[in-house]
């Protein structure tokens, strides 16, 4: 059975963040107003279909989909590209696949007791961020 993620997240570390960003060829100002920001996640997990919420004082960011299902994603307002993203468990862990223009680009979700893991990939990169269930 995989993981509940329902809940409301605060982030409480990020790691490598910054040359995750510049993996993506994000710009320097939105580098660095992003790497001041400490945004919570709001997800939603019924079956299959699966809401997460980024939400901070900058952007927020929803993404809205159905578990083993591959579909376009609109990028624009974390680096303005669009590609075919898909997301599947492995074990406990909620992994997604995003190809397009950046090699090895994606990330894991896991929870561990009452906080929530990210790593984000993009071009060999490798960020982690923490978040505490509130």
């Amino acid at each position: 059975m995989p993981t509940d993620l329902n809940g409301y997240w605060k982030m409480i570390s990020s790691d490598n963040f910054e040359e995750y960003m510049k993996a993506l060829d994000v710009n320097v100002a939105i580098r660095k107003i992003a790497n001041l920001l400490k945004p919570d996640k709001e997800i939603v997990h019924e079956g299959d279909h699966i809401i997460i919420k980024t939400l901070s004082t900058f952007k927020n960011y929803n993404m809205d989909f159905h578990v083993g299902k591959e579909f376009e994603e609109d990028l624009s307002g974390v680096d303005d590209r669009k590609c075919m993203t898909t997301i599947t468990w492995e074990g406990d862990k909620l992994v997604c696949v995003q190809k397009g223009e950046i090699e090895g680009r994606g990330w894991t979700h896991w929870v561990d007791g009452d906080e929530l893991h990210l790593e984000l990939r993009a071009a060999g990169v490798v960020s982690h961020q923490v978040f505490k269930k509130t």
